[in-house]
C-alpha cells in the first residue's frame, strides 16, 4: 500500500514535470516566475531568484519579503562565489533556505522564505525546484546561442550575397576569413531563385546547412524583399550541361522540392563568373516568370541574345562611353548603387546594402546630376541600363573625335536591332502588346495605363502576367526586364512609322 507522503511527493514531482514539459514545448526561454509561483502553491513558501552578488532578483512571488536580502548580503556573495552551495538562517521571524544553483560564477541562488522550517519533503521539492530551473536556464542559454548562431549565419551569408552582386568577390572572400565558403573558391557558379512559402523557405536553409553556416559548396540567402523568394548560389558543375544528364548537390534537392510541392516554382541562371552574380540573379528573375506555366515549374534562362550583343560595336561603346563619362568622378557608392537600381528595386537595394531608402536616393540623386538624366523616367533608366551593360562587357576606348558619333537613336535603328525586336515581341498577342505599351507610356504606373485604356488595373497586372510567362522576362517583381521591352517597342514602333 502506498502513504499518502509517497502519493503527494509524486503527484508534486509530476506537476513539476508537467511545467518543464510546457516550457520546453514553447522553445521562447524558461518563464522562473511560473515556475517559483508552482513552488509557493505546493509548499506555501515564498521564493526569489537571485542572480549575482550584489543580491538582483530575477524573478519571485508576489509576496516575497525583499527585506531579507540586505541581511543575506554576506551569505549570498558567497554563494554567488562558489564558496557554498547551501545554506539555512533565520531572518527575524522568517526560516529562510539558500541554494546555489549551476556550476558556474556568479552561481544564481533560490532563496526560500517562510515562518518555519520546511518538512523533508518540502526541502527535496525545493532541491527538485532549483535543479529545474538550472536545466531550463541552461537549455534557454543554449536556445539563445543557437538563435545568435543562426542570425550570424544568416547574416554572413547575406553579406556574401551582396559583395558578390556588386561584382567584388574578393570583398565577399575578406569577409569570410578563416570559414571561406567553397563557392568562393568556384570559377562559375548559376544562380537558382526558389519561390516558396516564407516558412518553408527558412526551413530549407536550416535543413541544408552545415557546420561553417554555409550550404556546401553552394550558399542560401533568404531575399530581403521577397519574403517567398530563397536565393541559391550554386557551383556550375551542379547543373547538366545537356538534358538528361544527372543532377548533382542542391540542384538536385532545388529540383526535387520543386517536383514534390506544386506551391514551388523556381527560375535558373546560366553560367556566369563570380562576378557577374547581379547578371546570374537577373537571368533568374526572368526565368521565374515563366516557371508558373512550364510542366515541371522550373525555368532555365535561354540564352536570348542581349540588345548590347547587337549592336555595332564600336559604335555602341564609343556612345556608352560618352554617356557614362561624368561618372568617372563619382563616389564609387553612388555608381555601385546605381547600377544595382538597374536591376532591383529601390527597396530591395536599401536593404540589400542596410542604407535607408532615402540614402539611396539620395545617391541616385547625385547620379542624375551628374549623367543630366532623370532616372524616375523608365526610358531614361533603359537608357542609363543598355550603357551600363554595354560598359562592363567590354569598356570602350576613347572615342575617335574625328568621326561623327552614334546617337542612341542611331543606334536602335539598325537591322541588327530590329531582327532583335521583332523575336523579343514576337509571341505577343495584340492586346497584351497594347497593354504593354500603354503600361510604358504611362512610366510603369498600372493605374494611369488602366485609364488610358478603359480597362481595370487588376486586368493591367493580369495581362502583365501573362507577358511576362510568354516573353520570359520579369516585369512586376524585381522589374529586370523592363528595360528590354521599353527598347524592343521603341525600336518596333520607329520602324512602323
Amino acid at each position: 500500500m502506498v502513504d499518502a507522503g509517497a502519493q503527494w511527493r509524486v503527484g508534486v514531482l509530476e506537476g513539476l514535470l508537467r511545467e518543464v514539459g510546457l516550457q520546453a514545448s514553447r522553445g521562447v526561454g524558461p518563464d522562473v516566475q511560473r515556475v517559483l509561483e508552482w513552488l509557493h502553491r505546493q509548499i506555501g513558501v515564498h521564493v526569489a531568484l537571485v542572480t549575482d552578488e550584489a543580491g538582483t532578483v530575477e524573478s519571485s512571488t508576489a509576496g516575497f519579503p525583499r527585506e531579507v536580502l540586505g541581511t543575506l548580503a554576506p551569505l549570498l556573495v558567497r554563494m554567488s562565489g562558489g564558496q557554498l552551495a547551501a545554506a539555512v538562517t533565520q531572518s527575524g521571524a522568517l526560516h529562510v533556505r539558500c541554494e546555489a544553483l549551476g556550476p558556474h560564477e556568479p552561481r544564481p541562488v533560490l532563496v526560500v522564505a517562510g515562518p518555519s522550517k520546511p518538512a523533508p519533503d518540502a526541502i527535496a521539492l525545493i532541491s527538485h525546484t532549483g535543479s529545474v530551473l538550472t536545466l531550463l536556464r541552461r537549455a534557454g542559454r543554449s536556445d539563445r546561442i543557437w538563435r545568435d548562431y543562426q542570425h550570424g549565419t544568416r547574416q554572413l551569408r547575406f553579406a556574401v550575397l551582396s559583395a558578390l552582386l556588386s561584382g567584388e568577390p574578393l570583398l565577399a572572400r575578406r569577409m569570410t576569413t578563416g570559414a571561406i565558403p567553397p563557392l568562393l573558391d568556384a570559377e562559375r557558379l548559376r544562380l537558382y531563385l526558389l519561390q516558396c512559402p516564407p516558412a518553408d523557405r527558412d526551413k530549407i536553409v536550416r535543413t541544408y546547412q552545415d557546420p561553417s553556416g554555409y550550404h556546401g559548396s553552394g550558399l542560401m540567402v533568404q531575399c530581403p524583399v521577397f519574403k517567398n523568394h530563397l536565393i541559391c548560389l550554386l557551383t556550375d558543375d551542379e547543373e547538366p550541361d545537356s538534358p538528361g544528364q544527372q543532377l548533382r548537390g542542391h540542384a538536385e534537392t532545388l529540383h526535387r522540392l520543386v517536383r514534390d510541392d506544386p506551391r514551388y516554382t523556381m527560375g535558373v541562371s546560366g553560367s556566369h563568373p563570380l562576378h557577374a552574380a547581379a547578371e546570374a540573379y537577373s537571368q533568374a528573375a526572368h526565368a521565374l516568370a515563366a516557371a508558373p506555366t512550364a510542366p515541371s515549374r522550373v525555368a532555365s534562362y535561354h540564352g536570348r541574345t542581349p540588345l548590347e550583343g547587337v549592336l555595332p560595336r564600336q559604335a555602341a561603346q564609343e556612345w556608352a562611353r560618352i554617356l557614362l563619362r561624368p561618372l568617372d568622378t563619382a563616389t564609387k557608392t553612388s555608381t555601385d548603387i546605381t547600377r544595382l537600381t538597374m536591376n532591383m528595386p529601390r527597396s530591395a537595394v536599401a536593404k540589400l546594402l542596410g542604407l535607408s531608402r532615402n540614402t539611396v536616393t539620395a545617391h541616385l540623386k547625385r547620379t542624375e546630376a551628374s549623367l543630366g538624366l532623370n532616372l524616375t523616367d523608365i526610358r531614361c533608366r533603359a537608357a542609363l541600363h543598355l550603357a551600363l551593360a554595354l560598359n562592363s562587357s567590354h569598356p570602350a576606348p576613347e572615342p575617335d573625335y574625328d568621326q561623327p558619333l552614334s546617337t542612341l537613336d542611331d543606334l536602335l535603328r539598325t537591322e541588327r536591332a530590329a531582327a532583335w525586336a521583332t523575336a523579343t515581341l514576337r509571341p505577343l498577342q495584340a492586346r497584351h502588346r497594347r497593354t504593354l505599351q500603354a503600361w510604358i507610356d504611362a512610366n510603369t504606373d498600372a493605374q494611369e495605363a488602366a485609364r488610358a485604356l478603359g480597362i481595370s488595373r487588376n486586368t493591367i497586372r493580369t495581362h502583365l502576367r501573362t507577358v511576362e510567362s510568354v516573353l520570359g522576362l520579369d516585369l512586376l517583381t524585381a522589374g529586370t526586364g523592363i528595360h528590354d521591352v521599353v527598347h524592343a517597342l521603341y525600336i518596333a514602333n520607329t520602324r512602323a512609322s
